[in-house]
């Protein structure tokens, strides 16, 4: 009689048993009210490590260089501009000191120079430079030869020359070398000419009756347009 009331007490224990187990399966959301869930953490953010850029040296390592190598791209240093030489002449004498003496002188700068040298030589830069925008005027202008040579020997327009020639010049001498660098002075127009647009001079020594329009006296010449 003990033994079947052992029996009975135990299948009723595991009945109840059942019944729970069953009951707690018969709803999804209460059986996670139950059941707690461990919270997911997440480890922080890892901030993203980008590789430099390869500089433009780059190409010059070999094949056999290293993932590790960092690569420093170094700023471009540009070069300033040379500032420029200043070239330009303050005074007539200065701009006379930077003409060249040519190897070889063309006939025309030659009567040119040569008008320089037998009519001004003894005179300022500023009235070598007068005579020698005359020549030059005379032969840009039309009513004269158009060459120097036949400007400077018109018959009757040059005291100096003879025969149709220049006298003899001794041109190592450093009135002649003036004289040729006055002379590209005249014929580039590179320094102001104190009688501009001058046609005609003559000496102040002498008074010929002139009715043209008189420009300026530069040293020992008047000179007139």
């Amino acid at each position: 009689m003990g033994t079947k009331l052992e029996w009975a007490s135990a299948l009723a224990l595991a009945a109840s048993v059942v019944t729970a187990v069953l009951s707690t399966q018969g709803s999804g959301a209460a059986a996670s009210d139950y059941l707690p869930i461990p919270a997911i953490m997440q480890e922080p953010a890892q901030p993203v490590l980008e590789a430099p850029a390869p500089s433009a040296t780059a190409s010059a390592v070999g094949d056999d260089a290293k993932d590790d190598v960092t690569f420093v791209a170094r700023p471009v240093v540009q070069a300033l501009p040379e500032e420029p030489v200043e070239d330009t002449a303050t005074s007539l004498a200065q701009l006379v000191a930077m003409q060249d003496m040519p190897e070889q002188l063309s006939r025309d700068m030659r009567c040119l120079a040569g008008a320089i040298y037998f009519e001004a030589r003894g005179e300022s830069l500023e009235g070598q430079l007068a005579v020698g925008r005359v020549v030059v005027n005379r032969s840009d202008s039309g009513r004269f030869p158009d060459s120097y040579c036949g400007v400077v020997l018109q018959p009757s327009q040059f005291s100096f020359v003879r025969r149709g020639r220049l006298p003899h010049i001794p041109q190592k001498s450093a009135a002649w070398k003036r004289a040729v660098a006055v002379a590209s002075i005249a014929v580039a127009d590179s320094w102001t000419n104190p009688a501009k647009g001058a046609l005609f001079f003559h000496s102040a020594r002498v008074s010929p009756r002139w009715s043209r329009n008189r420009l300026a006296r530069v040293d020992n010449h008047v000179f007139y347009r």
